[in-house]
């Protein structure tokens, strides 16, 4: 057990040395409904430490429930890192 989870923190510190953003990737192409739509919000997360997600809930466009992860970056940039389609729920179901 001491080897698995000194292996995870091995693994969580050496994903921390990213100095360009702190996910890998270069993040999801925003979709309407989204904070990052029409480009970064004006304003800046300021109380949040660069590193940190939080989900935004919204319907798109084509009335589907979607929610999406954001991750903030050293230069309070956002990027989305994980987007997910919520099935549609009907009343009774």
């Amino acid at each position: 057990m001491k080897p698995a989870l000194l292996g995870l923190i091995g693994t969580l510190i050496l994903a921390g040395c990213n100095s360009v953003s702190y996910y890998g990737g270069p993040g999801l192409e925003p979709i309407p409904g989204s904070i990052t739509y029409n480009g970064q919000p004006r304003s800046k997360l300021t109380k949040s430490p660069p590193g940190s997600s939080f989900p935004h809930d919204f319907i798109d466009q084509y009335g589907q429930q979607v929610e999406e992860t954001y991750i903030i970056q050293p230069d309070r940039s956002l990027i989305i890192a994980h987007r997910r389609y919520k099935p549609i729920r009907f009343f009774g179901d």
